[in-house]
């Protein structure tokens, strides 16, 4: 699960780290990443939340029927809580960074 923006960062340091060393690299001149990198990087971040959220769910709906621990019932909400709240920071980083290259004159 990541839960912060520099675990994400690092994940996908790991990612592009991990390709580079089995030679991989899209035939790009320089040896940056392609955007398939980022996004598969991206898309494995948001599964793990969106499994965060599910497994919070399951805890809150145990706690209902009066099974489950409620301190792993409390942990897991806030994890939850937590994976959204870095999930909603990265995309309005993203967005901004997006601006910042859309204003860019060539």
């Amino acid at each position: 699960m990541i839960t912060s923006l520099s675990q994400a960062h690092s994940a996908y340091a790991q990612s592009l780290q991990s390709r580079f060393q089995t030679g991989v690299t899209d035939d790009v001149p320089d040896g940056t990443a392609t955007s398939s990198d980022f996004g598969s990087v991206m898309s494995q971040a948001v599964s793990s939340v969106i499994n965060t959220g599910h497994d919070a769910e399951a805890q809150s709906a145990a706690g209902l029927h009066g099974g489950g621990d409620m301190t792993q019932i409390v942990t897991a909400v806030s994890n939850a809580q937590l994976a959204l709240q870095t999930s909603t920071v990265l995309r309005d980083r993203m967005v901004q960074a997006y601006q910042d290259v859309m204003k860019m004159t060539i």
